[in-house]
């Protein structure tokens, strides 16, 4: 953020928090590789919880076990975060103070935790941040490429298909005018084929940097265009925890009849059938689905 300078003149030692004790959750950043990166701020956070809330009590377990802290921990994951966000806001309003990890990062960026944060500030409980390591923002520093504006967006769909149309979509949304840096998440049995989508749909020549095992030892950082990274992954074997950043798109012309062509062959080559590639190059695109099918009807039929 902007006004670091300005920022530091009012930094504070004293934790944030409700004026009449301490807040009710409190989102901790945990290491993403070293654990030399966990904040003394964390650590007091994670000891003084009633509970500590996490993904999965192995990995959390873990990390408190080496820091010599004994705390109750409570799953919390996509699987039942909706079930027990009410019985643990019920907790906080009771009196009660929960720590919230994910197995690594920041919590809530592509990890559970969103419906906790909302059911809690919906409840007038005082919620809080640990902030610290995060891949995301690690990953776009180190990439050599534009850092603002930047836009997070997780992981692609896995599958081929999905996959190309939501590549399709954001290109429609750069042709549209986002100017933007892209960072992604991705599995590393996934990088080579999401990187050769990415190059077909994106562009060969769009700068991008793959950054794995970040603050490990084994810490890479692999920049080049797209096409040249899509051709070494199809090959490299891919280990750890992955980020891809993708530079800004180049200033175009607005797509034509061309482009439509285009896009509508990429996503049929994906094995869509004639109206999902439609629908899905529709929205990418912005214009209008019937005139979409109509045109796909036709190169399928132009192309036998």
């Amino acid at each position: 953020m902007g006004g670091e300078g300005e920022a530091a003149k009012t930094r504070s030692l004293d934790p944030p928090g409700d004026p009449a004790g301490r807040p009710g959750l409190v989102l901790v950043a945990t290491p993403i590789g070293n654990l030399g990166d966990i904040s003394p701020r964390a650590l007091a956070a994670l000891k003084n919880a009633d509970a500590v809330l996490c993904e999965d009590s192995r990995v959390t377990g873990g990390l408190l076990a080496r820091q010599g802290i004994a705390a109750t921990m409570i799953p919390l994951h996509e699987h039942n975060e909706a079930a027990q966000a009410p019985k643990l806001v019920e907790r906080m309003i009771a009196g009660e103070g929960f720590a919230l990890v994910s197995d690594a990062g920041t919590p809530l960026v592509s990890d559970p935790g969103f419906r906790l944060v909302r059911a809690a500030i919906a409840a007038g409980v005082t919620v809080s941040a640990v902030p610290g390591p995060n891949a995301a923002v690690t990953a776009l520093a180190l990439s050599g490429l534009p850092p603002h504006p930047f836009l997070f967006l997780g992981f692609l769909p896995a599958k081929a298909g999905p996959r190309s149309a939501e590549i399709a979509r954001l290109r429609g949304i750069e042709r549209a005018g986002l100017s933007a840096t892209l960072v992604f998440y991705e599995a590393p049995h996934r990088l080579g084929e999401a990187l050769t989508a990415m190059a077909g749909g994106f562009g060969a020549d769009r700068p991008a940097a793959v950054a794995r095992e970040l603050t490990k030892r084994f810490e890479e950082v692999r920049r080049g265009t797209l096409g040249d990274l899509a051709a070494h992954y199809a090959t490299a074997e891919a280990r750890g925890e992955i980020c891809v950043v993708v530079g800004p798109a180049p200033e175009e012309a607005a797509a034509g009849p061309e482009d439509l062509d285009a896009a509508l062959r990429a996503a049929l080559s994906t094995g869509m059938s004639l109206r999902d590639a439609a629908a899905s190059v529709a929205e990418a695109t912005g214009l209008k689905r019937r005139e979409v099918y109509a045109r796909a009807l036709q190169l399928f039929r132009d192309d036998g």
